[in-house]
């Protein structure tokens, strides 16, 4: 080969090779930006909420909750389930812990501090949940889209529950598992709540299983003001001690009761969905 075929040679190999490089470098951008978007934010939520990772299934439906989109309408029921259950399993921990302080005096101050960190988790927690009460306006019509099927965990209380309010230290690993029982307990009490069926995981996992459902709208808004009004209580004097939100609480409790007058009774359709 002569050396001007060896620098044309040469030349269609870099040529080649850029024009590689620039459709990876195409293919992932497009990858990137398909990751931003509001269908895999909505696909991440649910796949978070089926591993039990209720946490981080907020953070992508409040991502979904920024802006109107398609998913705005199933996202914002669903971001208020998971906020307020959450909130309500840190809330019903740190009681425990509170207990536990008052069951065994020389590790009060250990208890009360558990107690504290929980209550400031669900603190952050209520407040996103409140503040999505606000946008009610994202669900249209007379009903309400389940877009998610039954939570984890059981409506039992976990016997590490006892254990923390008898006063027993617990190792680190069952403070783990108390804290994820907690959680899972808040949310599945939470689910059965707007399902119509407080209380009652059996019959919620019946309705739920089935696909998505839809929900009368004023059973809906009754469960979220009770839950806005239970929670109000975090702020209670022997508690975080804050009138303001605790107010604040009860007047969007009441704000959303009085947009949604009406029967007790709820009515789930079956509906078509993903």
């Amino acid at each position: 080969m002569s050396q001007s075929q060896r620098r044309f040679s040469g030349f269609v190999a870099v040529t080649l090779l850029a024009a590689l490089l620039a459709t990876l470098s195409s293919c992932s951008s497009t990858v990137r930006a398909q990751a931003g978007t509001p269908a895999s934010d909505w696909s991440a939520a649910k796949e978070r909420y089926v591993a039990g990772n209720y946490v981080k299934a907020i953070e992508k439906l409040d991502h979904l909750l920024e802006a109107p989109n398609e998913y705005s309408q199933r996202a914002l029921p669903f971001s208020l389930v998971l906020t307020s259950g959450v909130a309500a399993g840190y809330i019903e921990l740190a009681d425990y812990y509170a207990a536990g302080a008052r069951a065994n005096r020389t590790k009060a101050l250990t208890f009360l501090r558990k107690a504290s960190d929980y209550r400031a988790m669900a603190n952050h927690m209520v407040l996103d949940f409140a503040e999505n009460t606000k946008k009610m306006d994202l669900m249209r019509g007379d009903s309400v889209q389940l877009a998610f099927g039954p939570p984890k965990g059981g409506a039992v209380e976990p016997a590490l529950f006892k254990q923390i309010a008898q006063g027993m230290e617990l190792s680190s690993g069952d403070e783990e598992e108390a804290l994820s029982a907690a959680v899972d307990r808040g949310v599945l009490l939470a689910v059965c709540n707007v399902a119509g069926a407080p209380n009652n995981l059996a019959k919620a996992s019946e309705i739920l299983q089935r696909g998505e459902f839809l929900v009368r709208r004023t059973q809906f808004m009754k469960a979220v003001a009770e839950q806005l009004e239970r929670e109000s209580q975090l702020y209670a004097r022997n508690k975080l001690d804050d009138s303001a939100k605790m107010a604040m609480l009860r007047q969007l409790a009441q704000d959303v009761l009085r947009d949604a007058p009406g029967s007790r009774t709820a009515m789930v359709t079956q509906v078509n969905g993903n």
